[in-house]
């Protein structure tokens, strides 16, 4: 089964950026990111359809911004000014067929997910 291997996770201060990565075996239509908080449910963060229209959750609209190489089969999770609580575990999804939308229902192909953690 495929799956998805997601980088560039780490420890920051407030104020400072990261670019994830995620890496997968095959061209996917819909792909997105995803974060849990420890205890929480896992939310959407940002969406990109294979048209390149993308849809962001409120709280990263303005800072985060969602791409992918389809040439390499990479999806990017630009983040800026990043704040103490977009500590998570990041996961990026993917998805082949209709339909692209972000909430982990949806999905079917994930990643083990990358650690990113924001202090004050």
């Amino acid at each position: 089964q495929e799956q998805l291997v997601e980088s560039g996770g780490a420890s920051v201060q407030a104020g400072g950026s990261l670019r994830l990565s995620c890496t997968g075996s095959a061209y996917s239509t819909c792909m997105a990111w995803f974060r849990r908080v420890s205890g929480r449910e896992r939310e959407g963060v940002a969406i990109i359809d294979h048209d390149g229209s993308t849809s962001y959750s409120v709280s990263a609209k303005d800072r985060f911004k969602i791409s992918r190489d389809n040439t390499k089969n990479i999806l990017y999770l630009q983040m800026n000014n990043l704040k103490p609580e977009d500590t998570a575990l990041y996961y990026c999804a993917a998805k082949t067929g209709d339909g692209c939308y972000l909430a982990p229902r949806f999905f079917r192909i994930w990643g083990q997910g990358t650690e990113v953690t924001v202090s004050s």
